[in-house]
């Protein structure tokens, strides 16, 4: 039973820091670091190189129009600011809307044949001729200074790739986008921490850019193209930045089931990650990158969302032992919580099934489906069945 109470509490503890505890401690190394060196950096606002905004499409056609116009508009020198879009297999007439503006310079590279994301930006940086490149997805309208913002950052010969922020849009403010909202938000607290304290780990694939002479071309059936890509940089000895003020804009997922397509895929990608980047786990090779890399994402990805069942079975089995009678156990309390959680997550899904969200029983029940995509994702990445194409997931309105 001394046995089982260890586990116990070493798995309650790895859940906790993999979720909230790393929050904390990166928050305490932030402040420390403050009191030692400069916060500020002074920002180059005459640093102005050619840029190319590289987006690869899919049947974009509801999109298209504004996006390239959402890119015209961007708070950076016309001149100096490219577009070029692969549109690898679409068959919408996407290529088509997009020859419309071929004479105000944006460049369009289509094939039939559908190679997925990642092949396309593997054919099409050779079109790339400025020393920086920012990835965006076709779907994603961008914020008028975020290019502007981005390079600026570039301007530190340390940083070799920069991270937007994806910001979540949804009109009628229900639970759904709420709770994706509010999980976004601490996702981009936790980011600026990084970037501060060294390095984020990982970029967001709604907008993300690095220096060109630095993009390594992936493996075909790669799942989190902008997470290799960017650690990849990372590992070459650059830095990843992070500015939460340059954004791309999408709705939310249209509900839960719909989120979980997403967080489904994004979970076997993470285990191919952390597979292709094993060599990033070695702390003593890369110190502080691989120490935030594992905190932030691998236990994340791993052991936390496996500990959670064990945690339940090994803490009935305690209060079994115990004897419920004895209410004020810290294992009869703690068993209790779960069941509350668990009960909250339950009618948070039934709430949910019909139409009605209340979030504070929604969190319980968003936390829970992420938690759960991790082993749908872990189940389809081992039986080689997650596709490189995206599963367009139904976006809200």
């Amino acid at each position: 039973m001394l046995t089982m109470k260890i586990i116990f509490w070493v798995l309650l503890l790895i859940v906790f820091y993999a979720y909230l505890g790393y929050g904390i401690v990166l928050y305490v190394l932030v402040k420390i670091k403050r009191i030692f060196t400069s916060r500020k950096k002074a920002v180059n606002e005459h640093y102005e190189p050619e840029v190319t905004l590289f987006v690869a499409a899919y049947n974009e056609k509801d999109y298209v129009d504004a996006k390239v116009m959402n890119s015209f508009g961007m708070e950076y020198p016309v001149e100096k600011l490219k577009q070029v879009w692969l549109t690898d297999g679409s068959n919408d007439g996407t290529p088509d809307l997009l020859r419309k503006y071929a004479n105000q310079g944006v460049e369009v590279y289509h094939e039939d044949a559908r190679g997925g994301k990642i092949g396309a930006m593997n054919r099409g940086i050779q079109f790339v001729k400025s020393p920086i490149v920012v990835f965006s997805d076709g779907n994603t309208m961008l914020g008028k200074e975020s290019v502007r913002r981005i390079v600026q950052l570039f301007a530190d010969p340390k940083v070799g790739c920069v991270s937007g922020e994806k910001r979540i849009y949804n009109k009628d403010k229900d639970a759904a986008a709420g709770t994706e909202g509010i999980y976004w938000k601490y996702e981009s607290k936790l980011k600026k921490w990084d970037a501060e304290l060294y390095s984020v780990v990982g970029a967001a694939g709604e907008l993300f850019a690095i220096r060109t002479k630095l993009f390594e071309k992936v493996e075909k059936d790669t799942l989190l193209d902008d997470f290799i890509i960017s650690l990849r940089v990372a590992m070459k000895g650059y830095t990843i930045q992070y500015d939460p003020e340059a954004y791309a804009i999408e709705t939310s997922s249209a509900d839960v089931k719909e989120e979980l397509k997403r967080k489904i895929r994004i979970a076997a990608g993470g285990i191919q990650s952390i597979i292709r980047l094993s060599p990033l786990l070695n702390i003593f090779k890369y110190g502080v990158l691989s120490f935030q890399y594992i905190s932030h994402r691998v236990l994340r990805w791993t052991i936390a969302p496996l500990a959670l069942p064990v945690l339940f079975i090994l803490n009935l089995i305690i209060a079994i032992n115990i004897g419920f009678d004895k209410a004020t156990d810290l294992f009869t309390i703690l068993f209790y919580l779960q069941i509350a959680f668990y009960l909250f997550a339950i009618v948070g899904w039934y709430l949910e099934n019909k139409a009605i969200r209340i979030k504070i029983l929604f969190v319980p029940y968003y936390f829970l489906v992420m938690n759960v995509a991790v082993w749908l994702g872990m189940k389809r990445y081992f039986k080689g069945s997650q596709s490189v194409n995206w599963e367009r997931a139904k976006r809200g309105r």
